[in-house]
């Protein structure tokens, strides 16, 4: 007999605005009812910008936008923010321009639109981010949760191939670690096994067919659906081990989470129920054989080695990974176990992906 089902499941209020070419529409709509906005967006995405700013093209904008939020830029933004005396705060951009913004209404509660152009899922989450000294640090907050977000999947056609594969793979590494988080539920685990069915589909079409909106919608709607359950689940095992690398050793956000979810999923897929879902979700055996496949197919990021790590940063990798190691990680997790992992994430080791 089913056992009765326990759990203590929150959901975040906030509204989606989904439509592809509609984006300054949305965007209108969504910020008629403040009057002073700090645009905040990347020098490189100005072309995506300026078409869909309509009446806020002549709001004072910040634009040193870099990776993993550094506190320095954070400060400056808050300052800029602060000095214009803004209302709210309109992201375009990535995961590290809605990181920036939440920095901003982490100290300041200002309100966030956040618009993304790529598969990030940070706009779905009330989870913030800062780097400093070589080390991220992370929470949650209410204050950082934006209140609207508007999806159009033309904004993300801008982005090279290789970065859009990597950036559906970050969305997966939502879905997945979700499963298995602290915060683990039965609705998380069915947003995210949707996710993974979307994510699955868009996937070889944002490889053979860069070009087609739908796959790129499937790409938002999944990415989206992965960052809900993530926002309720926590962080497990797989995040926090980017997070470090990511920090310490300033790899790139996307392509370090594709290149190490293949092995965290092989790390404990044979401890949790949870591949069960992973595999139906990918329609495959297995949820590693199923998830390898796609990994390959895509010619996704492989090897850290090929971002900057190097064999003699992970014993350094190891000891600041094991103190925030989630306690209710399926398997349990050693030196020696978490070395082997990041190893084989460092070379591109599919074989070590079946490691027991």
């Amino acid at each position: 007999m089913t056992p009765a089902m326990n759990f203590d499941h929150e959901s975040l209020g906030q509204r989606v605005l989904f439509g592809t070419h509609m984006a300054a529409q949305n965007l209108a709509a969504a910020t008629s009812r403040w009057h002073t906005p700090l645009v905040i967006a990347a020098r490189h995405d100005t072309h995506l910008v300026d078409p869909i700013l309509g009446a806020l093209a002549a709001a004072p904008r910040f634009d040193d936008v870099r990776p993993h939020v550094p506190v320095e830029q954070a400060e400056a933004a808050r300052r800029t923010a602060h000095e214009i005396g803004a209302d709210v705060l309109v992201c375009i951009g990535g995961g590290s321009t809605t990181g920036l913004a939440k920095a901003v209404a982490l100290t300041s509660g200002l309100p966030i639109v956040a618009v993304p152009t790529t598969y990030a899922g940070s706009e779905a989450t009330n989870v913030w981010g800062l780097t400093s000294t070589q080390r991220k640090q992370t929470g949650k907050d209410a204050r950082v949760l934006p209140t609207t977000v508007i999806y159009d999947a033309a904004l993300t056609l801008s982005m090279p191939a290789e970065l859009s594969i990597s950036s559906a793979f970050n969305a997966l590494a939502h879905c997945i670690d979700s499963l298995w988080a602290p915060k683990a539920d039965p609705i998380n685990a069915a947003l995210a096994t949707e996710a993974i069915r979307a994510l699955a589909q868009a996937l070889p079409i944002l490889f053979d067919d860069p070009g087609a909106l739908a796959g790129r919608e499937q790409a938002l709607y999944g990415a989206y659906l992965g960052a809900v359950a993530f926002a309720s689940a926590g962080s497990g095992l797989h995040h926090k081990i980017c997070h470090v690398l990511g920090g310490r050793f300033d790899l790139p956000h996307a392509q370090t989470h594709t290149a190490v979810l293949p092995h965290v999923l092989a790390f404990n897929a044979p401890y949790t129920g949870a591949a069960e879902r992973i595999a139906d979700a990918l329609n495959a055996s297995s949820a590693v054989d199923g998830f390898n496949a796609l990994h390959r197919s895509v010619r996704a990021a492989s090897a850290l080695r090929n971002y900057g790590l190097r064999e003699q940063d992970l014993d350094e990798a190891v000891e600041l990974i094991l103190p925030v190691v989630p306690e209710r990680n399926p398997r349990p997790v050693t030196p020696e176990n978490l070395r082997a992992l990041l190893h084989a994430a460092l070379v591109g080791d599919q074989a070590a992906r079946l490691t027991p």
